[in-house]
């Protein structure tokens, strides 16, 4: 096989479809795809007469034809019926339907910017966002147009309603997708550029209210070609010899729309590249398991625990997976052993893991394959071929290969700031390289490690604690199905280690035995001095990240 660096510089030279050039913005140089489209309305149009299925929901198959059918017929709608001008900010707030893609599309395509608003939120949350952004039109199903008319109202906000509930009553100038969306027409001409605003995407908002992140048609598409260039340089790597399952490239998406991963590398990649991609209303594991078999998915992409689900479920071995050859995601570090598992369980499909965040458009190191496998605690090597990273202290100096610091990342898939937050946009984002808020290290080899979140890191007496390293050790024990590790307050040690386990069905196990377990692999002030274990999943938040600041009040009330 050839190096990762021999094989970028195969896939990126002149003349080739990962062209690279040295591009210069606002004083900012990066490395970026020469033959990346402009907007995202011409990556878009790239769909048009293309008679292949595109969208797969329940019953229903949409050709590329007929999504960007759809797509010109509520681009119309959206000028002429509802006032939309280049810059209006318009919601998307529903589960994963067809219409969410199409609504996506359509409200790009006429140079306004598309906000992707979380359908788990409650009213407040979701009137948070309908006031922070400036919301001209609220696109909703049912649920949530019934829960944001009111918030709606009071910003002056319209309503349009998809697969709304014959039987509901909705407040009055909800107008229905059936009545007000007419195929047939046009797309109106709109003069669109590259650095226009695109996307705000709000992020998990683990703690107070989300940040708007705000990306550009450039970012986005630049994106693109970065997910997609992975497969090229893998193929370099092996001097063309692809490990495929000789099935036409096909996705499932397992997690929200709204989430950075569902909508760039997932559905945004289909969209690009004409890949069938099969929605799911929710998370089921049986249901993914005959969709797999059923559709010949090749690409699983979601978080850790989705994988664990899959692989755990009862009907596994009644379902034909042989057509996966990636199976993994990101949103959330993977344990060794879940690596393991996958690499196992599978004919084809082999792990993968990718670093990215809303900030970076999910973009950024990827592990893989043989890689992966050898490098289990690794998001995958550094360098890529757009995206540079560094260690810092907290004066913000670059450190060493080997040495923990804070990871800084710079790329051209970077979001541009924050929606009307300029301080938090200059405290993130400094001379194009953007601080992440994770904790990390480089090895010799190149492989980033990300050791722990900033604000995770728990200090005791003194010691540095990592809590994905502890998370990692307590996941062996074969009783152990999710893990969260965090501090407590400790008067005397200022923090003590805490975690929260949830258990296999039919096992059982003490915190003397997971102690015990864990004093062969951990430092001893490294293994938690409490314990709480659960038969519930751990609470996590849209993006599959686990909600570790609810945890002390939830799993330890007397503590806190």
């Amino acid at each position: 096989m050839r190096s990762v660096s021999e094989a970028i510089a195969n896939v990126s030279a002149a003349g080739q479809p990962f062209e690279i050039i040295e591009v210069e913005h606002d004083g900012v140089t990066n490395r970026a795809f020469k033959n990346a489209p402009a907007t995202l309305r011409q990556l878009f149009d790239l769909a048009r007469g293309v008679e292949e299925t595109f969208l797969v929901y329940e019953d229903e198959e949409w050709t590329f034809a007929e999504v960007m059918r759809e797509v010109d017929a509520l681009s119309d709608t959206l000028v002429r019926h509802f006032g939309i001008k280049k810059g209006d900010r318009v919601g998307i707030a529903m589960r994963n339907y067809p219409e969410w893609v199409i609504s996506f599309a359509a409200i790009i395509s006429v140079g306004a910017i598309s906000v992707s608003l979380n359908a788990w939120w409650t009213e407040d949350e979701l009137d948070f966002a309908i006031n922070d952004s400036g919301l001209a039109l609220f696109i909703g199903d049912s649920e949530r147009i019934l829960r944001a008319s009111e918030p709606c109202a009071r910003a002056g906000a319209r309503l349009l309603g998809v697969r709304l509930n014959e039987n509901a009553t909705y407040a009055d100038g909800v107008e229905r997708w059936s009545d007000v969306v007419v195929t047939g027409v046009a797309m109106p001409e709109i003069q669109i550029d590259a650095t226009s605003d695109a996307t705000i995407l709000y992020t998990s908002g683990t703690t107070g209210f989300p940040r708007g992140a705000v990306s550009t048609h450039s970012a986005i598409c630049q994106t693109i070609m970065a997910f997609s260039s992975g497969a090229a340089i893998e193929a370099a790597r092996r001097d063309g010899d692809e490990e495929g399952s000789g099935q036409a490239p096909c996705f499932i998406l397992i997690v929200p729309l709204f989430h950075v991963t569902g909508c760039v590398p997932v559905m945004l990649s289909c969209f690009t590249w004409h890949f069938k991609l099969v929605m799911m209303y929710k998370w089921d594991p049986e249901r993914a398991l005959a969709l797999i078999e059923r559709h010949h998915v090749t690409n699983f992409v979601g978080v850790p625990t989705q994988a664990w689900d899959l692989i755990e479920s009862p009907s596994f071995s009644r379902y034909d997976t042989s057509s996966l050859t990636a199976v993994g995601g990101g949103g959330a570090p993977a344990p060794p052993t879940l690596v393991e598992r996958v690499e196992h369980s599978f004919k084809r499909g082999r792990p993968n893991l990718g670093y990215g965040m809303t900030e970076t458009n999910a973009y950024g190191p990827g592990n893989y394959g043989d890689d992966y496998v050898s490098h289990p605690t690794s998001t995958g090597r550094v360098p890529t071929i757009v995206m540079d990273a560094d260690i810092r202290d907290e004066a913000l100096n670059s450190l060493a290969t080997g040495e923990r610091g804070e990871i800084w990342l710079k790329s051209p898939t970077l979001i541009r700031g924050y929606w009307r937050n300029p301080d938090v946009t200059a405290d993130t984002i400094r001379k194009g390289w953007l601080r992440t808020g994770d904790l990390g290290h480089v090895s010799e080899e190149g492989f980033l490690y990300v050791d722990d979140r900033v604000k995770d890191m728990i200090i005791r007496a003194g010691e540095n604690v990592y809590s994905a390293q502890v998370e990692s050790a307590i996941y062996e024990h074969p009783a152990v199905y999710e893990a969260a590790v965090f501090g407590l307050y400790n008067e005397r040690l200022g923090e003590e280690v805490a975690a929260a386990v949830m258990m296999r069905d039919a096992t059982s196990l003490t915190t003397g035995e997971l102690q015990a377990f864990l004093s062969s692999r951990l430092a001893a002030y490294m293994i938690p001095s409490r314990v709480a274990f659960t038969r519930e999943p751990l609470p996590r938040n849209a993006a599959g990240k686990l909600l570790k600041r609810e945890m002390p009040a939830l799993y330890f009330p007397n503590a806190v």
